[in-house]
């Protein structure tokens, strides 16, 4: 039977607006297009576990706004069930997305909003939970002593614990060695060990040494050459074609919650690399990033074929 899969990160409601140019200071121009959208690396593994087949908990602080409306929703959609908090001395968060029309380079800025304001006590007051998870997964968008307590309750606990050290950011001293796994892509794993990955074997040694920091598994994603695992004994899975690709966007979210959810449910750690590479692959032939995750029947299928 599949244990909990508890999820520490941040809701931001993305908005997405694509023009020929940026405008200068000062300067009104027209746009192209706009898109308003939920985002948030935590809020897409939760939305990606749940959808998976995993029982996701999605632990944040929310405003009393409507994107936090958004969040709500976007969460009941997909079955994640919300341990938050909601606060009126502050704004759920947000990112302004400006696409260059031509290029597709983009410019970002996020405001975390109240998730910022995340604390060790509000990890506290989810103990009961996070003891209950046979996963619990996190990321860097929240304060890190939360997301450090979070891995020590859970540790402590018994359950298997996860970081996605995204965005990448120096670690506290100790984080690392509280990870039964650290899944970093390519540039993640380059700004945590100094080893520019450009290859598998160039991914070999960048697990190795996130494991002599002290992770039990390192797993590096590589995009489209799939994930390279190594918990003593490197392994490389390749990466599933499952169309044409719309959009990157979200796919190591995809990963994550994928992964989470079939180690949650008793695979073995290799088969769990394959099911959230199978995840991810699925989540880049479609637009978006929570509106893209998959449904346990098309991982499934995808998996068969």
């Amino acid at each position: 039977m599949s244990k909990p899969v508890v999820i520490l990160g941040v809701f931001v409601a993305d908005t997405a607006y694509r023009a020929d140019r940026a405008p200068r200071m000062g300067e009104t121009i027209m746009g192209n297009s706009f898109a308003l959208g939920p985002g948030g690396k935590g809020s897409n593994q939760a939305v990606a576990a749940a959808k998976s087949g995993g029982d996701a908990h999605m632990i944040t602080r929310l405003g009393k706004d409507p994107f936090a409306d958004m969040a709500l929703a976007t969460w009941a959609g997909a079955g994640v069930k919300p341990a938050i908090t909601q606060h009126n001395d502050g704004y759920t968060g947000a990112a302004y997305i400006f696409v260059e029309e031509a290029s597709g380079d983009n410019a970002i800025i996020v405001c975390p909003g109240v998730a910022m304001s995340i604390s060790p006590a509000d990890i506290d007051a989810q103990a009961d939970l996070i003891a209950s998870a046979g996963v619990f997964l996190t990321q860097l968008e929240q304060p890190l002593d939360a997301a450090m307590r979070g891995l020590k309750l859970a540790r402590d606990a018994g359950a298997v614990t996860v970081l996605n050290p995204a965005p990448a950011t120096d670690l506290p001293d100790g984080m690392l060695a509280l990870c039964d796994y650290a899944t970093p892509n390519e540039s993640e794993a380059e700004g945590l060990t100094g080893i520019a990955v450009k290859t598998v074997d160039d991914a070999i040694r960048a697990a190795e040494a996130l494991r002599a920091e002290g992770v039990g598994t390192a797993i590096i994603t590589l995009g489209e050459n799939g994930a390279l695992f190594h918990d003593g004994t490197p392994v490389h899975v390749p990466a599933f074609n499952a169309g044409p690709v719309v959009e990157t966007t979200g796919a190591g979210d995809a990963f994550n919650g994928g992964f989470a959810t079939a180690l949650a449910r008793g695979d073995a750690p290799i088969d769990a690399v394959r099911f959230g590479c199978a995840t991810a692959a699925i989540s880049v032939t479609r637009p978006g990033t929570a509106p893209s995750m998959p449904t346990l029947a098309e991982v499934n299928t995808l998996l068969a074929g």
